[in-house]
């Protein structure tokens, strides 16, 4: 999920050239106080199951 959000932040906000760090963060501040007033949610449909099926050669099962 934090990549997604990741993802619409550099869609929306930082998508052009930033003069300098501090602009960036008044930017970013500002991107993040519309994000909160507008209680923006995601409809997360990926599973723990799901995760556990389509990851399984990531993680190996530990046998006891």
């Amino acid at each position: 999920m934090a990549e997604i959000e990741l993802s619409v932040l550099s869609r929306g906000c930082i998508s052009r050239r930033i003069p300098d760090q501090e602009t960036l963060k008044q930017e970013i501040r500002s991107w993040q106080t519309r994000r909160n007033e507008q209680r923006t949610s995601m409809n997360w449909r990926f599973r723990t199951d799901d995760a556990r099926i389509k990851l399984k050669r990531l993680y190996p099962s530990i046998s006891e």
